[in-house]
């Protein structure tokens, strides 16, 4: 485990509040070295790229086994750290999902609180921070400090009344901070306001997601947000212009 724990410290290392690091979110090996070609020091597979890529639909449409079919293939391709969007689990236990990564060469892993093994259900605050610490303690159990990054999907899916919804996040997000995460993920695009609101109450790191082609690094960076992530746009992106290519040759 000893190079896995030294690329798990060098993920953690690499988030640093009003200096991002930017990870481009890969979904096979060729894209994998793409980034890591173009100069990045890490990378995050997302699940919605992974899935397209494997015929499947996000929202664990795809199997944990397949998932972690395409983690090997990224790491055995490049060998700077990689994180993994595991979802909500695929239904699994923290101790089989932690096996499974490490396993599989990834140092990191982001978990939602959308269940979707359980027709979408949103789970509790207080069961997502267990989810949470089950993840940190077979980590710490196996010897890697695997990088835990606790995402809420209450922005995303509006849950609730917009008016205390800013509370509820950041509410749950320090019970996962609490229970073992490193790094805090309230997914959604938000407003200066509400990211600078979220930078400074979060008692962790905090990861934005970004638009590559429209997104500004140094804007987060003055927002304080510590990693930012492409989830499925940076496919998007290139999809975009490989239809352009190829448009001339209909």
């Amino acid at each position: 485990m000893t190079s896995l724990e030294h690329k798990a410290k060098e993920l953690l290392a690499l988030h640093r509040p009003g200096d991002p690091v930017v990870l481009p979110t890969v979904w096979d090996a060729w894209s994998a070295n793409l980034a890591v070609g173009a100069g990045f020091a890490a990378l995050t597979m997302g699940s919605h790229p992974v899935a397209d890529s494997v015929g499947r639909a996000d929202g664990e449409g795809m199997s944990f086994d397949e998932l972690l079919a395409r983690v090997r293939q990224v790491t055995g391709a490049v060998e700077v750290p990689v994180s993994v969007d595991i979802e909500s689990g695929y239904g699994l236990e923290p101790a089989q999902l932690i096996e499974g990564l490490l396993g599989a060469g990834a140092v990191g892993l982001n978990i939602e609180d959308t269940v979707h093994s359980e027709g979408g259900r949103l789970r509790g605050a207080e069961e997502h921070a267990d989810f949470v610490g089950g993840l940190r303690q077979f980590a710490d159990a196996a010897g890697v400090h695997v990088v835990v990054n606790a995402r809420t999907d209450l922005f995303l899916r509006k849950v609730g009344e917009e008016a205390d919804r800013m509370d509820r996040a950041i509410e749950r997000l320090r019970l996962a901070a609490d229970a073992g995460a490193d790094v805090l993920y309230p997914v959604g695009r938000h407003d200066d306001a509400d990211m600078r609101r979220l930078t400074r109450e979060l008692p962790l790191p905090v990861n934005a997601i970004g638009l590559p082609a429209e997104a500004d690094k140094v804007l987060f960076a003055d927002q304080g947000v510590a990693r930012i992530s492409f989830g499925p746009y940076l496919q998007f992106a290139l999809a975009a212009e490989a239809n352009q290519l190829l448009a001339r040759w209909r």
